[in-house]
């Protein structure tokens, strides 16, 4: 009976060892391979300086930070287009600043007023040298109203006379006065010097340089100024 009891007794102790090491194995931690509630790092959040397999850097498109030597890449063909405009248009403007200046002082004229009287001096009386008001704001690059102001403002001057063309009643040309001749001899050497030197000043920017020596080399006889 003792011996019953006794097998009884080690049959419970050997189930509630059982039990517990049951619940040992329930608390046990899965392994990490297991685990899915964790993000891995390594792989979602890349350096960002590592190099893509291609040799580039693949996250800078993504991140919108490009490395310095990819800001150094030369401007696209249209944005180059823009620049050699802006060249361009900052070449004319110290021109006719610098020359202004000089005409001003010496002469009492503008660019535009000197256009004028430098154009209208080159009309001969064979067919078709002679040019009407809006012929003349072409060459003068003015509107045709700017262009009958700026003639009326040089007449009241005396340096220009207007007159009926002789096989067209309705036709009105404009030529150079004597005094207008004779102001503009005064005022050609004046522009030409003045113009040589805003080249010469212009010539020692490099984005500059390339177009001087373009304006230098231009025109009829193909002299350089």
């Amino acid at each position: 009976m003792a011996h019953q009891l006794g097998s009884a007794t080690d049959f419970r102790q050997t189930a509630d060892q059982g039990e517990v090491r049951h619940s040992d194995r329930d608390q046990t931690p899965a392994p990490a391979a297991q685990r899915t509630d964790q993000t891995p790092t390594e792989t979602a959040n890349p350096s960002p300086r590592s190099p893509s397999p291609g040799g580039g850097w693949a996250h800078t498109r993504e991140s919108g930070h490009a490395p310095e030597a990819e800001r150094d890449d030369p401007p696209a063909p249209g944005r180059a287009l823009a620049h050699s405009w802006c060249a361009l248009s900052a070449l004319h403007s110290r021109l006719e600043a610098h020359i202004e200046r000089a005409l001003e002082a010496a002469a009492e004229l503008s660019v535009r007023e000197y256009s004028v009287l430098d154009v209208l001096s080159e009309q001969h009386d064979g067919e078709g040298g002679h040019l009407r008001m809006n012929q003349l704001a072409d060459v003068v690059v003015l509107s045709q109203s700017a262009t009958t102001r700026l003639v009326s403002r040089l007449e009241e001057r005396g340096l220009l006379v207007r007159y009926l063309c002789p096989t067209d009643r309705r036709g009105i040309y404009t030529d150079v006065s004597d005094d207008g001749r004779k102001l503009l001899e005064r005022a050609r050497p004046v522009h030409d010097a003045a113009l040589r030197e805003a080249l010469q000043e212009a010539a020692k920017r490099p984005e500059l340089a390339p177009l001087v020596t373009a304006v230098r080399t231009l025109g009829p006889t193909s002299k350089p100024v």
